[in-house]
């Protein structure tokens, strides 16, 4: 098995350090809001590779934190703390704003058949575990006391841009934050003062205060897994950050490697750009799902694309992916019922193929591929076994579930098939303004019409 690593930017063949046996920590969410189907993705992403990894015959131990104190608003080291700030705006204990939101999330990445991690970790479970690690750091002379906190200072680690490769000029961080008391752009909070209005503090050998941000995720891997571990996984975002950060305190804190693999997924655009509250295209998956798809159409659109590439979301895309859906589902429904067996020569080919995709660094494009090739065999009880028992370890899209479900019969009302010969004849007169807003039509009326070479596909959206 292959699998890219950031801290060498090539791919590499993957080791563990304990024979049979991962160990992988990977970063949570900030419990303050209900995350979006950008910030869902990484966690589709790591899905698939701890999934590709258990195909291969591995047991996971993983890890995963939950932050519910120490991300300020400003993701560096000035501001409130951001679950603290909706706590104070909606009157209740920031705990349970925390508990809202991570019920959330679990719910979401429950509906997108995600397993959750053996271990999930409040950081405010682990206040002392993180205390004791900025007293090592203390030890060894590379933090410093500021009127607002205790600083890591990053000169003190010789290696401090061996994750990002950047430099004091490219390194996003200094940018982010004025340099204030701090004696070099890129120190960090390890632990911050705060005042009497702040809700959630601890005592320490400082003073009254909170954890900073990074220090969570090396005190939280730390307690439950070996140093160095197999693989760290996270978003793009948080390569010149939040890891380099953490690298930083845990290997001077062990003079260890943290660990030997990071795994980073690339980002989501919306209509070719970023996600905006003020432009309304920030989606959740309630969002998604009210608006007529199945959580198993958002996880497909995602596993079309590999998870080191940026992903364009857009609704026509996400049509696609559910037409693909059904496409899989209504041929596995005749490879279901179908008595004739397949050559073992073709099945095992097919296995070692998506094997040898998935083993590619989650080639995910390339086994969706292989899954499709499959259907197209003569139809045979054992393709459906091939398909729904081996492949679907991996991609998890219920597929089982979804052909084993009777097909519904759609009668399509007569009103709705005329706006589709009405957009028809639109196209052939090449006027899409008005094709475009018969679409419309349609779609709100509950229906999905898909282009073919000979019309048109008119489905319910549920």
């Amino acid at each position: 098995m292959k699998l890219y690593n950031t801290l060498s930017k090539q791919k590499e063949e993957f080791h563990t350090v304990k024979p049979g046996v991962v160990q992988m920590y990977s970063c949570g969410p900030t419990v303050y809001y209900t995350a979006h189907i950008g910030n869902l993705r990484a966690y589709v992403c790591g899905d698939i590779l701890k999934k590709t990894l258990r195909f291969n015959g591995y047991q996971i131990e993983d890890v995963m934190n939950i932050t519910d104190v120490g991300h300020l608003v400003g993701d560096g080291d000035s501001g409130e703390d951001k679950v603290e700030t909706t706590a104070r705006k909606m009157g209740v204990h920031p705990l349970e704003i925390a508990k809202k939101y991570t019920d959330i999330f679990m719910n979401d990445i429950a509906r997108l058949n995600i397993k959750p991690a053996k271990h999930i970790v409040p950081a405010t479970h682990c206040i002392d575990g993180m205390i004791e690690l900025v007293k090592t750091l203390e030890k060894k002379g590379c933090t410093y006391r500021t009127s607002d906190g205790i600083y890591f200072d990053a000169s003190t680690f010789p290696n401090y841009f061996q994750l990002s490769k950047g430099s004091l000029e490219g390194n996003i961080g200094g940018a982010r934050v004025d340099l204030g008391e701090k004696r070099n752009i890129n120190d960090f909070a390890l632990w911050k003062f705060v005042g009497p209005n702040t809700i959630q503090k601890w005592d320490s050998p400082w003073g009254v205060g909170c954890p900073g941000w990074h220090i969570e995720c090396s005190a939280i891997s730390m307690q439950y897994l070996p140093v160095p571990f197999d693989i760290h996984t996270g978003g793009v975002d948080h390569i010149p950050i939040h890891h380099t950060n953490e690298i930083a305190q845990t290997e001077t804190a062990t003079g260890k490697k943290m660990c030997n693999f990071w795994f980073h997924n690339e980002f989501m655009k919306i209509d070719g750009g970023k996600m905006s509250k003020s432009l309304g295209n920030v989606y959740t998956m309630d969002d998604i799902i009210n608006k007529g798809y199945d959580p198993m159409h958002l996880r497909l659109l995602f596993l079309q694309t590999t998870y080191r590439t940026v992903l364009n979301f857009t609704f026509e895309a996400l049509d696609a992916a559910r037409e693909n859906y059904r496409n899989i589902v209504t041929a596995l429904r005749r490879h279901r019922t179908a008595t004739t067996p397949t050559d073992k020569k073709v099945i095992a080919n097919l296995r070692q193929a998506f094997t040898d995709a998935i083993s590619n660094d989650l080639n995910t494009p390339v086994a969706l591929a292989v899954l499709h090739q499959a259907l197209k065999q003569p139809d045979s009880r054992d393709i459906y076994d091939l398909v729904t028992k081996e492949f679907d370890q991996v991609l998890s899209l219920s597929l089982d579930t979804a052909a084993s479900t009777a097909p519904i019969i759609a009668t399509i009302p007569a009103e709705i098939t005329a706006l589709a010969e009405q957009r028809l004849a639109a196209k052939k007169q090449r006027d899409w303004a008005t094709a475009d807003k018969l679409r419309a039509e349609i779609t709100t009326a509950g229906y999905q019409i898909n282009d073919t070479p000979d019309g048109y596909t008119l489905t319910p959206l549920k």
